[in-house]
């Protein structure tokens, strides 16, 4: 089954702290960087892209680029909530979201459509990816009605943990075989980008 309409929003907000400030996003895996990566991956299975970050240094994506609306850096929950809010103004009819870091470079071409399907079979409003029985909270599926309680938990209860606040609607799990490539590797260290231009000279078909 074909899966409703779905805005995708990249999470590109983060301070690279494990990469001496380094934009990730923009590390060179193979022949391309990882944004690159992950916009080919996304873009067919979307309605449309955003991207959470700063808007000059994403400018030349040609993307629509949406800030924080929470200051101080207040975590990848600020990030889903600033598409979620996006969306809310700009596509009204839109009832989906699904976001995704900017430091994956192997994300799966059926991202959107296993996470609606684990929403639809658990009969909940979210629904996020596991690999090796490991969840990636912010691969995930956000319910767009959900947004002012999104808000009401970052601003007025501190609440930064994606888990924590997705714990209280109930979440669907999708789970991802990890051959040939762990779908979900992301990349935070120096290290991490050097596996992932090997493993993408090794495996050119992810």
């Amino acid at each position: 089954m074909k899966p409703p309409p779905t805005i995708g929003v990249i999470i590109a907000g983060g301070l690279a702290s494990r990469m001496a400030g380094r934009d990730k996003a923009r590390i060179r895996v193979g022949s391309t960087t990882i944004l690159e990566r992950v916009i080919a991956c996304l873009a067919p299975q979307c309605s449309r892209l955003i991207v959470n970050g700063d808007a000059a240094q994403f400018a030349d994506t040609g993307l629509t680029i949406v800030a924080d609306s929470v200051p101080d850096h207040a975590g990848p929950l600020a990030g889903v909530l600033a598409g979620l809010d996006w969306a809310a103004t700009h596509l009204p009819k839109l009832e989906w979201l699904v976001s995704v870091p900017s430091d994956c470079p192997f994300l799966p071409r059926d991202l959107v459509a296993r996470l609606h399907n684990a929403r639809i079979e658990a009969g909940a409003p979210l629904a996020c990816a596991s690999s090796a029985h490991r969840r990636h909270p912010l691969a995930a599926l956000w319910q767009v009605s959900l947004r002012e309680d999104l808000r009401q938990a970052l601003v007025n209860e501190g609440v930064h943990k994606v888990e924590i606040w997705t714990g209280r609607h109930g979440i669907a799990v999708a789970e991802w075989p990890t051959t040939p490539v762990d779908p979900f590797f992301n990349v935070n260290t120096p290290a991490d980008a050097a596996e992932a231009d090997r493993l993408a000279a090794q495996f050119p078909e992810i």
